[in-house]
């Protein structure tokens, strides 16, 4: 079985962590979406609101699964049987970290990394852009899934 990890923080997920997503649906037999828990940053929504929200948004890929993850992405890779992590690039300033990533995640497991360029419709797109132009009352629905808008709005918005 082919099976590939799609990681990262999914706070929140975007229409461009989808792209990359889907696409690797089609190219495995298994796509693992690992949600990585990073007690050193405190994230907009927990990781099981993210879970949640990517299970939601996922669901119509019968073999994606989505399951969260602390400490080495390559202890995780091992856990799930997967030889291989995608990552989608933005941009040639992606392309610089990711590869020393990949360098030393193949050198402590064997874990190959394939890189799939993003989607020239979001290749600007980030998490942290998207919940910054939330938090002003920007319109991001173009960017997200209605349920990441709608969680989003519900958490950025001010209650009296």
């Amino acid at each position: 079985m082919r099976r590939a990890v799609c990681p990262g923080s999914f706070d929140p997920v975007t229409n461009g962590h989808l792209d990359i997503i889907g696409r690797a649906a089609r190219l495995f037999d298994e796509v693992i979406v690992g949600v990585l828990v990073n007690q050193s940053k405190s994230g907009l929504f927990t990781v099981e609101e993210r879970i949640d929200m990517l299970r939601e948004v996922t669901s119509s890929y019968d073999n994606v699964r989505v399951a969260s993850f602390r400490g080495l992405l390559v202890d995780f890779c091992r856990a799930q049987q997967a030889s291989v992590l995608i990552k989608g690039l933005r941009a040639v300033s992606d392309f610089d970290y990711e590869l020393q990533m990949a360098q030393m995640n193949m050198g402590l497991a064997g874990v190959e990394t394939l890189f799939m360029p993003t989607n020239p419709l979001y290749s600007f797109l980030s998490s942290s852009l998207v919940k910054d132009v939330a938090k002003w009352g920007g319109d991001i629905s173009s960017h997200v899934p209605d349920l990441v808008r709608d969680a989003l709005r519900s958490r950025l918005t001010p209650h009296p």
